[in-house]
């Protein structure tokens, strides 16, 4: 058939590179066949992989949540020792109300509270007008008894040489001599007498014991002051040394001595401390407060301290040699003290301890461990014997300076 007849009929020959444009495209199929292929791959190997590390992820973290860690820190020996703070109250190192012995009027005062005053200074005066007249009287009386003593002395003398020429009785003579020693007897009673109302009345000059301040005056002019009453005029008060009376707990009463320095502090006087020492201890416990009072005599040239004062004694104690152990390492239980220790396979091993002084933050352990343990700071009450943990080392936070 001719070309024109095959154009007539709409039918086109086959050219010469069809077959090559029909392999290109089945190679480009293929191509992306395989590339479709290695995409699917890769996507399924990118889930298994992805899949897997979550697996083991989640397998590490279900294994890393399922250990116990607890914090732990080590027993440690008192060989620094500690130091005791206590509660005190100053006082004086004399402290004494001044009273009058003559009953009478106050006349005049001469020293007001805060005075400073020394031995022998006139403080008050009174007018005492019974006992002057007690006193003229009793003058009058011994007058009277030496009169009489001195007639019955001289009847006496009379009467002995009489005796001597016979012309009495030996009992009249006792009579005389008689007389006469009651009449001394009573011219020394009358002497008594006086000198007693003589030391009353000097009384009536009220003058200090001992060298110091006056903290109180309780009377004014015109008072009327009665010596039988127990009213005390002043109160005197020696402030140089000063003396601090404290009282210490049972535990720590065996490491307290008499000539041990301790440093007295007050709120109100911030950054000064003042040095004093023991001087002497009660020896022994008081039952009702189970604690021994203690003396603690003070330095104060300066005043600067004042009796009556709330202060704080520091008391360092020697050391003891026994083991001090953090108090949140304690469990209380039905078996009494205990304390978790981490052995060397992090097992808990629970152990009964017997517990001394309390220190506050502290506590001394007297028996139960050896010093070498790892203990568990605040251990839960679920905590067991054989308890696997994994141990956090509790590092001593470091020392703050001292503000300057």
């Amino acid at each position: 058939m001719s070309h024109d007849r095959h154009s007539e009929l709409g039918i086109h020959p086959l050219s010469e590179g069809e077959p090559q444009q029909r392999q290109q495209m089945m190679k480009r199929a293929r191509l992306v066949l395989v590339v479709v292929l290695i995409l699917l791959a890769a996507g399924a190997a990118r889930t298994i992989i992805s899949r897997t590390a979550n697996a083991r992820a989640l397998e590490a973290g279900t294994a890393e949540r399922a250990k116990v860690f607890v914090r732990v820190t080590e027993a440690r020996s008192s060989a620094d020792g500690q130091t005791l703070a206590l509660p005190g109250t100053l006082q004086g190192f004399v402290q004494s109300p001044i009273s009058a012995r003559s009953g009478g009027y106050l006349k005049r005062w001469y020293k007001d509270i805060g005075a400073e005053v020394k031995k022998g200074d006139l403080l008050a005066e009174l007018d005492t007008p019974e006992i002057d007249q007690q006193l003229s009287q009793a003058l009058a009386a011994r007058q009277q008894a030496a009169s009489s003593m001195e007639l019955a002395k001289s009847s006496m003398a009379r009467w002995e040489a009489l005796r001597k020429k016979d012309a009495v009785s030996q009992q009249e003579l006792d009579e005389r001599r008689s007389a006469f020693a009651q009449a001394s007897s009573n011219l020394a009673a009358a002497d008594a007498n006086v000198e007693r109302l003589r030391q009353v009345e000097g009384f009536k000059r009220i003058v200090a014991p001992f060298s110091g301040i006056i903290t109180r005056r309780n009377v004014d002019v015109g008072d009327l002051i009665d010596p039988g009453a127990g009213r005390s005029l002043f109160v005197l008060s020696q402030t140089d040394p000063l003396r601090v009376y404290v009282n210490v707990p049972q535990s720590y009463a065996n490491l307290v001595k008499p000539g041990q320095q301790v440093t007295v502090t007050q709120s109100e006087l911030r950054g000064r401390k003042f040095e004093g020492k023991v001087a002497r201890t009660a020896g022994s416990i008081d039952p009702a407060t189970r604690s021994m009072q203690i003396e603690v005599t003070l330095a104060n040239a300066d005043n600067a301290l004042l009796p009556g004062a709330f202060v704080q004694v520091a008391l360092p104690l020697k050391p003891s040699g026994t083991l001090l152990v953090a108090a949140d390492t304690l469990m209380f239980r039905r078996d009494g003290s205990l304390v978790a220790a981490v052995d060397e396979q992090n097992k808990v091993q629970l152990k009964k301890v017997r517990l001394g002084r309390n220190f506050g933050l502290t506590v001394e352990v007297l028996e139960g461990l050896s010093g070498k343990e790892k203990l568990i700071l605040n251990p839960s009450d679920s905590l067991s014997e054989g308890d696997q943990v994994e141990p956090i080392l509790e590092q001593p936070a470091p020392a703050k300076k001292a503000a300057s």
